[in-house]
């Protein structure tokens, strides 16, 4: 085979982004947890669920995101782009950058977002348990981290359906969004160097 053909380790795996994504998905974790176990501490056992659900609302939302990145195509967004809509330049580079922007969704948020869930879910069953002086919390633990488990997991599987059914339409909203953060912060969440895929 010849050696053009075959790509070396660094190109086909970008270590550089292997590195870069670890060392945010620390910080990112850290905050994350810290804010989130602040906010359950401080908060009532209503209002500890609510800041629960958000959490495991965010992972399933971002998991859209990441599925419907790499479903999506660039083609509809081609005839947006010469039709002069702004947006559309930016979901082709989303599509373009399918690889990082997946990883980003799937990998670090939705890793994050049922690592922190469960910890929040820990500290909200041990809430419970000191309020209402319960001797044995095995059942309420089981029932809780069960139901956490379940609706991530439920909500990832209707969420799979909606990204493939309406990825363009997702792909489309979401850089409604990173266009008008850009133009209204001056601050660009997207690599600019387009990643075609083959």
């Amino acid at each position: 085979m010849n050696k053009k053909e075959v790509p070396s380790f660094s190109k086909k795996y970008n270590l550089r982004w292997v590195i870069v994504i670890t060392i945010w998905t620390f910080i990112m974790a850290v905050v994350f947890n810290i804010v989130s176990e602040s906010l359950v501490d401080n908060l009532d056992v209503l209002f500890s669920f609510i800041i629960l659900s958000i959490i495991i609302f965010i992972g399933v939302f971002f998991d859209i995101v990441g599925i419907a990145v790499t479903a999506a195509e660039e083609k509809p967004f081609h005839s947006m782009a010469a039709n002069k809509v702004e947006e559309s330049k930016y979901a082709i580079r989303l599509i373009r950058n399918a690889e990082k922007v997946s990883n980003f969704c799937n990998d670090v948020i939705g890793d994050i977002s049922g690592i922190i869930s469960g910890a929040v879910a820990t500290s909200v069953i041990y809430k419970i348990i000191k309020i209402y002086d319960i001797k044995n919390g095995i059942i309420l633990s089981i029932i809780i981290t069960s139901l956490v488990a379940a609706l991530t997991v439920g909500g990832k599987a209707f969420g799979k359906s909606v990204a493939i059914l309406y990825s363009n339409n997702i792909i489309f909203k979401v850089a409604l969004v990173l266009n008008f953060w850009k133009k209204r912060f001056k601050l660009d969440l997207l690599p600019n160097k387009k990643n075609n895929r083959n």
